[in-house]
């Protein structure tokens, strides 16, 4: 018997770090998300998984730097509305998937933490998982890039992507 799985939006934050200008971290997160898991019971060995984030809701509180990163510079928002995953394993440590970002679909590795089940005081049954993986942006054509006059790479090639997230039963 299949156990489904959905988020529970308020208890989960979808985050991504990338260096910039090679001395600091600037951290962003999606707003607008939805996920899914399908699992034959409450190990969650072989679930699947299912994500989904709107571009629009980008946010690294930053106007400026929210509008450029939904441009044709990064994402493409118009063109390219959403950001999403689908696993293909989980093993109940390492989440295998394809991401998509743009038109581009690769294979990921998430490192993965699953904090277990419990029953909150309403009676519902959550699941908790952290996971975390970096990409290289460049490798999904988000290729713009700028070097500042003393030659520092403005953003980082190399962008971490984190999901904390607490599902409910269904």
């Amino acid at each position: 018997m299949e156990n489904n799985w959905k988020i529970d939006e308020t208890h989960s934050e979808i985050n991504f770090k990338v260096k910039h200008m090679m001395i600091s971290t600037v951290t962003g997160n999606f707003e607008s998300f939805d996920a899914k898991v399908e699992s034959s019971d409450d190990s969650f060995k072989d679930a699947k998984f299912q994500f989904n984030a709107d571009i629009e809701s980008v946010n690294t509180r930053n106007k400026d730097r929210d509008t450029h990163l939904k441009s044709e510079d990064f994402f493409n928002a118009e063109k390219f509305p959403k950001l999403s995953f689908k696993s293909t394993a989980f093993d109940g440590e390492k989440l295998k998937g394809e991401l998509t970002i743009k038109d581009v679909t690769k294979e990921v590795e998430l490192d993965v933490d699953f904090n277990g089940v419990a029953e909150d005081p309403y009676g519902q049954t959550k699941a908790g998982f952290d996971m975390e993986t970096s990409i290289n942006r460049k490798d999904f054509d988000l290729t713009w890039s700028a070097v500042t006059e003393a030659g520092s790479i403005v953003v980082s090639d190399k962008v971490k992507l984190i999901a904390n997230v607490q599902f409910v039963k269904q």
